[in-house]
C-alpha cells in the first residue's frame, strides 16, 4: 500500500471515531490529557519567560540591541512551547495515552472483525508493562531524535534539509507508533516488526501527513488508532486471501 493508500486510512479512522460512540469517547479522553499536559507546561513557561531570557540574554539597555533581544526573545518562547507540545506529547504517550490507543485498537477490532487478537496466557502484568516499554523505541526516542536534528539544523547550512528530515523521520514513526498497536500486543518479535515497517515506508508516510497540520495534528492523533487498525485488519485479511484461509 502506497502514499494515497496511508492518507486514506488515516482519513477512514477519523470518521469512523468521530461517528461511534465509545471510539469518540476514548479519541476525546486521548485529546484532552495531551491539550491538559501541554497547556500546563506552557503556561509554566510563559510564566517563567522573563527569567528564563535573562539566563540567556540580559535585557540591553541599549536601545539598538533591544529590538533584538525582543526578537531573539520572541523565537525563544516559540522554540520553548514547541519543546514543550513534543515533551507533553511523550508524557502522554508513555504514561496515559499508550493505553488508550491500545484500548481503541481492541474496541476498532471488536467492531469491525467482531474479536481481538492477543496471545494466549500472557499475564495482565506482562500485557500492562509490553504496553508501555513499546513506547519508547516505537515513539519517545524516534521524536528526540527528530528534536535533536532540527535544532542542529538550526546551526548548520543543512537547515532546510534537515528540518525536512526530522519531519519526515517524526512522521514515520509516529504512524508506526499506531499501525504497530496490534502486532506488538500480539508479541511479534521486534525485528519482525520494524522490518515490516521498512517494507511500508510510502504508507506510513501517507498516514502520518496528516500530523503535520498545526493544532488539527492533535485531533488526528488522537484517533490515529482507529485509521492503524483498519490497516492491519485489511492487510491480515489479504494475508488470510492469498493462503487460502476463510
Amino acid at each position: 500500500m502506497g502514499f494515497l493508500n496511508g492518507l486514506v486510512f488515516n482519513l477512514r479512522g477519523l470518521k469512523l471515531g468521530l461517528t461511534t460512540g465509545k471510539l469518540l469517547f476514548w479519541g476525546l479522553v486521548r485529546f484532552a490529557l495531551l491539550v491538559l499536559i501541554m497547556a500546563v507546561l506552557t503556561g509554566f513557561i510563559l510564566a517563567y519567560h522573563q527569567d528564563l531570557m535573562s539566563l540567556l540574554w540580559t535585557k540591553p539597555e541599549s536601545r539598538w540591541l533591544l529590538w533584538l533581544w525582543h526578537l531573539v526573545s520572541w523565537l525563544a518562547s516559540l522554540f520553548l512551547v514547541g519543546l514543550s507540545a513534543i515533551v507533553s506529547f511523550i508524557f502522554s504517550q508513555v504514561f496515559f495515552s499508550a493505553l488508550v490507543m491500545d484500548h481503541m485498537a481492541r474496541l476498532t477490532e471488536l467492531q469491525v472483525s467482531g474479536t481481538v487478537s492477543e496471545p494466549e496466557r500472557v499475564s495482565l502484568w506482562r500485557g500492562f508493562t509490553s504496553i508501555l516499554l513499546q513506547e519508547i523505541p516505537r515513539s519517545v526516542v524516534p521524536l528526540i531524535l527528530s528534536l535533536f536534528i532540527m535544532v542542529f539544523g538550526w546551526i548548520t547550512p543543512l537547515g532546510p534539509f534537515l528540518t525536512i528530515l526530522s519531519s519526515v523521520l517524526a512522521i514515520l514513526f509516529l504512524s508506526w507508533d499506531n499501525t504497530d498497536l496490534i502486532p506488538a500486543r500480539n508479541l511479534v518479535s521486534f525485528k519482525q516488526r520494524f522490518n515490516s515497517l521498512m517494507k511500508t515506508i510510502p504508507f506510513h508516510l501517507g498516514f502520518g501527513l496528516p500530523f503535520l497540520i498545526p493544532v488539527l495534528n492533535i485531533l488526528f492523533l488522537s484517533f490515529a488508532p482507529v485509521g492503524a487498525t483498519l490497516y492491519y485488519l485489511e492487510q491480515k485479511k489479504r494475508t488470510s486471501q492469498k493462503e487460502g484461509k476463510p
